[in-house]
């Protein structure tokens, strides 16, 4: 039996859950029919509650970001466990320069926000599954073994614990990660830049409260980003994203927790204060990577999928989400108008939008490593003058914040 969706979506993480929730507060005034399919294993419902965990990993939340899941309406449950970030400090080690932007200065709330990834993948989960309007099905844990996209519909076979499913689907959204299985299996190539590099990601006690502060910071091994987070058990924790020369990243793991801290504090310098603490240590390889197809007749390519780029500023997250935002107004408008949500000029629009998005936000993150990661001494004047300009120049710090907070991209108003 052949069961018929409008719209299914591949991957129920942060990205597909987040489309999810972005097309259920108007899926039955337009009678939208979603089945979200992710590989992993759904918690019981019974394991609801929440319990900060001192190593789990985070995400930088835009400004911008506030918008869409006020929009979506799971931003009241949210904010329960989210730390903000009210200033941003950055400075290029060794060298004068520096900038410094304020929450207050921009007249928000916030510049940004900490999430656990754990904590926010829960919340919009809880969300889909509170939904009554019966347009989702939630199909997992299951496996997505073909696929076959189409202008009229896709094809989609799917393995269950229990059955293998047949799908149909107007459109389908490829949203299974960096890593995505879909995408290759599909012959998408990607554009590739390998910055023979690996970020180190722990979480670190310090001796004060991080007073909301987040910072960046340019050394001579990479930039490291320092992100408050929750207090637990009276220790103030930030999370760290460490950039590393493959070469190093090896002998970096394999310190001890004391010379780990040493070796981090006369990195970063004591600027945030004196670390005591380190949890479990991650890391992974970093590159630049570009779908040269993002959308087909009846297919698109989301998030991860999509791009990935360095974690320098934290916007991978955020350009996955405007990604989200621009695809939920593309399907609206399209079924709204009586078009069938994978018509490919549709879809081409939205790619359109898009890729200028994507290849601003991805040539920001890249020139500005390569800028900072350069060792000449005429270059590392320029940019510590660059930086002491910036913080003195209040429209320049205006139109950096604006950028930094997502503010230069509409967010998504809904419901209609």
């Amino acid at each position: 039996m052949i069961k018929h969706y409008d719209l299914v979506i591949a991957g129920g993480g942060m990205v597909g859950a987040s489309l999810a929730c972005a097309l259920l507060p108007v899926a039955q005034a337009l009678q939208l029919k979603i089945a979200l399919v992710e590989l992993q294993p759904l918690p019981p419902p019974d394991e609801s509650r929440f319990q900060p965990s001192y190593d789990a990993r985070s995400t930088a939340l835009a400004y911008g970001a506030r918008s869409f899941y006020q929009a979506t309406g799971v931003w009241q449950r949210l904010q329960e466990h989210l730390t903000p970030i009210e200033h941003i400090h950055v400075s290029d080690r060794g060298h004068f320069g520096a900038t410094r932007l304020h929450a207050a200065d921009e007249q928000v709330p916030a510049l940004g926000y900490v999430v656990e990834n754990h904590w926010l993948g829960q919340v919009l989960l809880d969300h889909i599954r509170k939904d009554r309007s019966g347009c989702l099905d939630f199909i997992c844990p299951a496996e997505i073994e073909s696929f076959t996209p189409g202008e009229g519909c896709s094809l989609l076979s799917v393995k269950t614990p229990d059955a293998q499913l047949q799908l149909q689907a107007e459109l389908a959204v490829i949203a299974d990660g960096g890593r995505s299985g879909l995408r290759e299996a599909l012959g998408i190539s990607c554009e590739e830049h390998h910055y023979d590099q690996h970020a180190l990601v722990a979480n670190i006690s310090l001796d004060r409260p991080h007073q909301q502060v987040a910072y960046e910071r340019f050394t001579d091994s990479g930039p490291m980003a320092l992100l408050p987070g929750e207090t637990l058990d009276g220790e103030f924790r930030c999370g760290l994203v460490w950039t590393l020369p493959d070469e190093d990243v090896a002998d970096v793991l394999a310190l001890d927790d004391v010379a780990f801290l040493q070796q981090l504090q006369q990195t970063f310098g004591y600027r945030a204060g004196r670390f005591m603490r380190v949890g479990e240590r991650y890391s992974y390889p970093l590159k630049l990577t570009l779908a040269q197809e993002q959308v087909r007749a009846g297919l698109v390519v989301l998030g991860n999928a999509a791009h990935a780029l360095h974690p320098i500023a934290g916007q991978g997250y955020n350009l996955a989400l405007r990604g989200v935002t621009d695809l939920a107004e593309n399907l609206i408008a399209s079924r709204q108008m009586g078009i069938s949500l994978g018509d490919l000029a549709r879809l081409q629009t939205y790619e359109q939008q898009r890729k200028a998005d994507q290849l601003r936000t991805i040539g920001f993150s890249d020139k500005t490593m390569r800028l900072f990661s350069n060792p000449n001494p005429i270059l590392s004047l320029g940019r510590s003058l660059g930086l002491q300009f910036l913080d003195i120049c209040p429209l320049g710090k205006t139109l950096f914040a604006r950028a930094a907070m997502g503010l230069n991209s509409p967010a998504l108003q809904l419901p209609r």
